[in-house]
């Protein structure tokens, strides 16, 4: 007997912090697409970053749903590129936007399995029986000094450059996103946030809350107060996926 198809159900939180003026992250989330996009750059540009990925988004989601098809990594790569061409058009038409960019940690649901497409920092988990693995690989120096042998995991937490990306979407140059595809199994669950969240919490508080509150509403909105209990120093966004048969 074949097994029935998965299902996905999720929930959204994204909150200001306590120490920044204006929310500079974007989230997407539909049956077929869920994104977190962190910007950077300054007052207001971070913002425009940020929306203008999720633009190309939420044009790819309204593209599938028109079309009844699914995103694979190659409609992703054409997404992150398309997020791409409309940062460098915002700049060209806006000079003042000149050095802004955004993360983009992407997940397409195909009714069997999670495709994702990932630039930055901000960060995709998977729960699974209890463990939780962080799926996605930052683009930072500090994690390419990690990967290096150069510095310990334990000593990267706080190292004073770990925010600073070696890669991002930007107003100039094409995005070099990853692109990969992930065992995806019923009740896996999937965490999906900007570095507002990931930076403050630590693996065993995130695995504690995703263990232990099993709606995804109250589960993003006890890591939001997560993050804000540690000091909030940056824009909290995040998305929780619970799959299911």
């Amino acid at each position: 007997m074949e097994p029935g198809p998965l299902t996905i159900s999720y929930a959204v939180a994204s909150d200001v912090g306590q120490r920044r003026e204006a929310n500079e992250d974007s989230v997407y989330t539909s049956p077929r697409l869920l994104a977190v996009a962190d910007g950077m750059g300054g007052h207001v540009a971070g913002e425009v970053a940020s929306s203008g990925a999720v633009a190309a988004i939420a044009a790819l989601d309204e593209r599938l749903e028109a079309e009844s098809a699914k995103a694979g990594v190659e409609a992703l790569a054409e997404a992150v590129s398309d997020a791409g061409r409309r940062l460098r058009a915002l700049v060209e038409e806006d000079s003042r936007l000149q050095g802004m960019g955004t993360t983009l940690t992407v997940l397409a649901w195909d009714g069997a399995s999670f495709a994702v497409a990932h630039v930055g920092d901000s960060r995709a988990y998977r729960l699974r029986e209890g463990e939780l693995v962080q799926v996605t690989r930052d683009h930072t120096v500090v994690q390419e000094l990690v990967d290096q042998g150069r510095i310990s995991p334990e000593l990267a937490v706080s190292h004073p450059q770990r925010s600073v990306l070696t890669r991002a979407l930007q107003g100039a140059g094409e995005p070099e996103p990853d692109l990969f595809v992930l065992d995806t199994r019923a009740g896996d669950r999937y965490l999906i946030c900007s570095d507002g969240l990931s930076d403050v919490a630590t693996p065993e508080q995130l695995t504690e809350v995703l263990t232990t509150v099993p709606d995804p509403e109250e589960a993003v909105q006890k890591l939001v107060e997560l993050a804000n209990a540690g000091g909030g120093p940056d824009n909290i966004s995040c998305i929780v996926a619970d799959v299911a048969a």
